[in-house]
């Protein structure tokens, strides 16, 4: 079990990562934690033309969804070169994160004229919080090269926008996002939408749990695996 950026298994910490939620498969580990992040939600207000009054009162008109900023989310494959004398380009894994503002070919349908969209996307730090969000922008920066003039470091600047209600964030302890009500042992053949309808009632909550688990590849379960159940929302 890993929360607030640590596993408890090796006490070591744990990478953050960008999946793409309409795959449901990571896209790419952050080779080092950022150091900040921030979030931000806007209200908008009308202003109504005064009448008698010195003060036109503002009218409340709805809320923008949350914000967040990653700044300074660095690669870095130089720091590989005592393991391989020729460290790789750094795009190998940041056009990683560029193609998440392309188009998913899965979301086109010609047959109705849907033009499609970029995937939707989640930001994961540990079990300390998993925004749900679309990426809106990314700046790459480059800040060292190798003598063949391959970009082997880079910073990025990552805005996501969120696109579900999600509560409070950040969360204010690990219990935001469902404590564990008991974990179940994976026995032989059972699959996870087994355990799902087994343990929350509806074989549809696969989902829920592969994402509660972290699980890469939930399809495929072994015989004694844990899987943490968590608490019914």
């Amino acid at each position: 079990m890993a929360t607030y950026g640590i596993d408890f298994g090796t006490a070591k910490p744990v990478k953050a990562s960008i999946w793409n939620e309409d795959k449901n498969q990571k896209v790419v580990d952050c080779m080092f934690n950022p150091t900040e992040y921030t979030f931000s939600r806007t209200n908008r207000w009308t202003e109504s033309a005064a009448t008698r009054t010195d003060v036109a009162l503002p009218t409340f008109s709805g809320g923008d969804p949350i914000k967040l900023s990653v700044s300074n989310l660095i690669f870095d494959t130089y720091v590989r070169a005592s393991e391989d004398p020729t460290p790789e380009d750094v795009r190998t894994y940041t056009e990683k994160v560029f193609d998440l503002m392309k188009i998913e070919s899965s979301t086109v349908d010609s047959t109705n004229g849907t033009p499609g969209r970029p995937p939707r996307v989640s930001f994961r730090c540990g079990t300390f919080f998993s925004f749900k969000s679309v990426v809106t922008s990314v700046t790459q920066k480059f800040t060292l090269f190798w003598d063949d003039g391959r970009p082997v470091r880079a910073k990025l600047d990552i805005s996501f926008q969120q696109v579900e209600s999600q509560g409070t964030y950040p969360p204010q302890n690990p219990t935001s996002l469902g404590s564990a009500q008991k974990v179940r042992i994976v026995g032989p053949d059972e699959t996870i939408d087994a355990i799902a309808f087994a343990e929350l009632g509806d074989a549809s909550k696969w989902r829920l749990l592969a994402t509660y688990n972290r699980l890469d590849n939930p399809l495929r379960l072994r015989p004694g695996q844990r899987i943490m159940i968590p608490q019914a929302r």
